[in-house]
């Protein structure tokens, strides 16, 4: 039933003369092993039922999960799940792709309480994104001060949150929706940040009293290092081209100038595109010299092993992904079929754990 409901989806879709690669789902591709290439041994349910989650955040047997309507649900070591309350300062709008999105502990969460959103508001009309420090008050969250505003738009909110191997905190800014801004250092848009634990900017930033450690983005979201403190980003392409990305500080990765294979002096090309297809990438994660990335629109788990630059989809058939967390030998993922943009089983969404082989 789901095929059916994609492909008339897609028929009325197709008409529009513009589309973003997060909006529609191609038709569902033919059923393949979920188990491709033997990358998983198993599936467990951890929970179902979720509203449009966005981040899975663990510690201990616990999760949190953050959802774009702006809950915050806990599962507690006997995966049972309790709504979360949030106490801020501005009201979380959730319209189109904003929302509550990015949710990370403080990496001494377990001595502060302390954890960080990312989230869109709504202030005399106008729409913003904001990083907000928040506090862990028994069972709700309450803010604890605003730390940076952010460009915000119906699309391209990037949203990702991750503390790097420098204990700095990292975040993706989307472009929303003005092409240009990506290239403007003015602008946060389109950007990946590098700010300290408390919200001030780092004095080894690559361009001084500035955010800013990479720009020319379009709509980075997941970002991960691998064991030797690279850095990678997944990035939504326009109409294909998708990227997946190795950062260094100072790197302009050419949107919209250039996409794809196209070239021009002074600009990073991605380690891998989709070419003309669609992924719609969104969590990113690294085990065993392999990415992983969460699509959407792809509705797979696609790994890129950077040994052989070769990529594959490695876990299909549950719809729209939007987020991954590597644990160990374990890969944990949500599905995003609640959206509005897939067709949810009765039990979407879903916090899934595979085991790697």
């Amino acid at each position: 039933m789901r095929k059916i409901f994609t492909i008339i989806l897609l028929v009325i879709l197709t008409s529009c003369s513009e589309l973003d690669p997060e909006t529609i789902d191609t038709t569902k591709e033919e059923a393949v092993p979920v188990n491709q290439n033997r990358q998983f041994l198993n599936v467990e349910v951890i929970a179902s039922n979720l509203t449009v989650p966005w981040d899975i955040v663990k510690v201990d047997n616990q999760f949190f999960i953050s959802e774009r309507s702006g809950r915050i649900i806990h599962i507690n070591e006997n995966r049972e799940k309790k709504e979360m309350p949030l106490q801020l300062s501005k009201s979380i709008v959730e319209e189109d792709e904003g929302g509550l999105l990015g949710f990370l502990l403080h990496p001494d969460y377990e001595k502060n309480s302390l954890a960080y959103i990312y989230h869109t508001y709504r202030e005399k009309g106008r729409q913003g994104n904001r990083i907000v420090l928040i506090k862990r008050n028994e069972n709700e969250w309450v803010e604890e001060r605003e730390l940076i505003t952010l460009p915000a738009g119906n699309i391209h909110n990037g949203g990702r949150l991750a503390i790097g191997p420098d204990n700095k905190l990292y975040a993706t800014v989307g472009d929303a929706g003005k092409n240009h801004t990506a290239q403007i250092l003015k602008s946060l848009a389109g950007k990946i940040l590098r700010l300290n634990l408390d919200g001030s900017i780092p004095t080894d930033n690559p361009f001084a009293d500035s955010y800013i450690y990479s720009y020319g983005h379009r709509n980075p979201q997941g970002i991960v290092w691998d064991e030797q403190g690279k850095m990678y980003s997944a990035e939504h392409g326009a109409i294909g081209h998708d990227e997946i990305n190795l950062i260094v500080p100072k790197g302009n990765y050419g949107w919209p100038i250039i996409q794809g294979d196209e070239k021009k002096e002074g600009m990073i090309g991605p380690l891998f595109h989709s070419g003309n297809e669609t992924w719609a990438p969104s969590g990113l994660e690294y085990h065993n010299g392999k990415l992983y990335v969460a699509a959407l629109r792809g509705q797979q788990i696609r790994a890129f092993d950077l040994r052989s630059l070769t990529s594959t989809p490695v876990y299909q058939n549950v719809g729209r992904i939007r987020d991954l967390l590597v644990d160990g030998d374990s890969l944990y993922l949500i599905t995003n079929n609640t959206d509005g943009r897939g067709i949810p089983d009765k039990d979407d969404d879903r916090l899934l754990k595979l085991n790697f082989e």
